[in-house]
């Protein structure tokens, strides 16, 4: 009962903290931190960055932050934490978690341990004989419709009664109740925010390599970022929430945008294919309104609006999680910038944020050269 209650927690927007020690791996990082400078020596505007953070310490702007981080040539020239946040502790991620899993599908990819985007889901599961509302929609997932959340799967997170909400009490089963579930369309059409088929991904993993996605990620991907601490939300089987339940520290966070402005190398190693980030940062949803700047879904990640003062016009790519947590990269400006939030309903909020304006308007403006 204490995971499931843990569990209940991250569905309540309650944050979680706690540890975890990785296992020793041949590739790990040697210890490494963030090379630290002033905003002025990487060519942002330090002033307009202090009247910033003194805003939202003031309480005027964004007053549910947690953290702010800034990274500009792999240099952290801004670190602040609010509300009686501390650096070594661990932040819930959200949905952010999303995005560290798309990485490890394409570890597992180059590893030969999945066939490819193409591969069909239920392919992974060849002992699971009785999957209900079988049919030739549900046949034909593929694992690229978990990645874009087109998998035409009826799954969603409003309410209470949602699917999602009913999978996140479950103290067993994940990956039967999602595949159970009924189709609404042809998997590849529809884009429907879906959650679910990324926990799936943890099963999917577990079935090919013997590893969930916390264990998974702790061998392949945190190992070689030197990501030591961390606590993965998992059911009594082990299987990892890889849809939400991520916790890392604020700087560990900013090594997945690091690593994907880098193009998957992390120092001397390839960590993640190369192609792999190119292809999760390509807008395979486009999501635009009419009118509207651009903007759609990649490989678990959400594509954005290039800088509007800009002259590059790469698209900005990001995590994003539920009550503001974010990783922005802007390629562009060789910038990655990580928010941390307050994770909980309820708490009183007279001057709402909007991230993206905070992003767009506060931190890309101080860009000087």
């Amino acid at each position: 009962m204490k995971r499931l209650k843990r569990l209940a927690a991250i569905v309540l927007g309650v944050f979680l903290a706690a540890g975890g020690t990785g296992s020793s791996c041949p590739r790990a990082a040697p210890a490494w931190d963030w090379p630290v400078s002033t905003p002025e020596e990487q060519g942002l505007d330090g002033k307009a960055l202090a009247e910033l953070t003194d805003q939202i310490r003031k309480g005027e702007l964004c007053p549910r932050l947690h953290a702010l981080l800034v990274i500009r040539h792999g240099v952290l020239v801004l670190e602040e934490y609010f509300n009686n946040w501390e650096r070594p502790r661990l932040h819930t991620l959200q949905s952010v978690s999303k995005s560290f899993t798309s990485a490890l599908v394409g570890i597992a990819i180059a590893r030969g341990e999945f066939k490819g985007v193409e591969e069909k889901v239920l392919d992974f599961f060849p002992d699971m004989k009785d999957i209900a509302n079988r049919d030739e929609r549900k046949a034909s997932i593929r694992l690229e419709d978990l990645l874009t959340m087109r998998s035409g799967t009826d799954y969603n997170e409003q309410g209470p009664d949602s699917p999602h909400f009913q999978l996140n009490r479950l103290e067993r089963g994940w990956d039967k109740f999602y595949l159970d579930r009924p189709m609404l369309s042809q998997p590849g059409t529809a884009f429907l925010y879906d959650s679910g088929g990324v926990i799936l991904i943890s099963a999917m993993l577990k079935n090919r390599t013997g590893l969930h996605a916390a264990k998974y990620a702790e061998r392949y991907l945190f190992e070689p970022l030197g990501i030591k601490d961390y606590f993965w939300i998992e059911n009594l089987e082990g299987h990892s929430h890889a849809g939400g339940g991520l916790n890392l520290t604020a700087r560990d966070t900013a090594k997945l945008g690091q690593l994907y402005l880098n193009g998957g190398r992390w120092g001397d190693n390839q960590v993640v294919p190369e192609d792999w980030v190119r292809e999760s940062c390509r807008m395979h949803v486009d999501l635009a309104n009419p009118g509207q700047p651009p903007g759609g879904y990649g490989y678990l990640w959400w594509i954005g609006a290039p800088d509007p003062r800009g002259k590059g016009g790469q698209y900005v790519f990001m995590a994003r999680g539920r009550y503001g947590q974010f990783i922005f990269v802007a390629p562009e400006h060789d910038l990655v910038v990580v928010i941390l939030s307050i994770a909980q309903e309820g708490v009183r909020q007279d001057n709402p944020c909007n991230y993206m304006s905070l992003f767009y308007d506060r931190i890309l403006t101080s860009v000087r050269r």
